[in-house]
């Protein structure tokens, strides 16, 4: 994106996790035309970019200031985006999309359950991390069309295996494709004691590991 995105107060800015998910999205072929539909915009980044590259993008997200924030800076960017409130893919029950990207929430938490409201809602889910992965594994791959794509951003500490297995039983391809290690934000930082108890980290470890993963429908 070459405009600079305004994110509101409470709504998750793009970080390391959304540039490693729109850089797995500049290796994906022509997307001129293409349907996409990106869960959790935030801010909008990732589904600025499809859209910037010719795709017709529905962008999703449970918060109502991060639905005004991805408006707002399509408006900015000038690019047509189509940005509803709702949960996952409540809002686009019944339809299919060439492209599914997807940056949920996906850090481990002391509360077995997601919050309700508040900064946290982008990135607190359970205690495994997986309350909203597991969602997005079972749901995705009626959204995808024949030949369709979901590309997936989470941190190595919420089980990338248990992604890829699940992905794999609904009869998808998919593989990890791109890792990268970050320095603890915020977040981790202040929950380190926590992930240490849990043997989520080891104790030397100082950097978090996210990945990316690709699965396809090939039938």
């Amino acid at each position: 994106m070459t405009t600079p995105l305004l994110t509101l107060p409470g709504v998750y800015a793009p970080q390391h996790d959304t540039h490693l998910l729109a850089a797995e999205l500049d290796r994906e072929p022509s997307l001129a035309g293409a349907d996409v539909l990106d869960i959790g915009t935030g801010s909008g980044a990732v589904a600025l970019a499809a859209a910037e590259r010719g795709a017709r993008v529905t962008a999703v997200d449970i918060s109502w200031r991060a639905v005004l924030t991805a408006r707002l800076n399509a408006r900015l960017s000038r690019l047509p985006l189509r940005v509803l409130r709702g949960d996952l893919f409540t809002p686009v029950a019944g339809r299919t999309f060439d492209l599914v990207l997807a940056n949920p929430p996906y850090v481990p938490a002391p509360s077995a359950r997601l919050p309700h409201r508040g900064p946290a809602r982008a990135w607190d889910a359970g205690r495994d991390g997986r309350l909203v992965l597991d969602r997005i594994c079972h749901g995705a791959p009626d959204l995808l069309r024949p030949g369709g794509t979901l590309l997936l951003v989470h941190s190595a500490l919420s089980a990338p295996d248990r992604t890829l297995d699940l992905l794999r039983g609904h009869g998808l391809h998919a593989s990890l494709v791109r890792r990268r290690w970050v320095p603890f934000g915020p977040v981790l930082t202040g929950r380190h004691a926590w992930l240490l108890e849990q043997q989520l980290l080891a104790p030397e470890q100082t950097r978090e590991g996210l990945v990316v993963i690709r699965a396809e429908r090939t039938d």
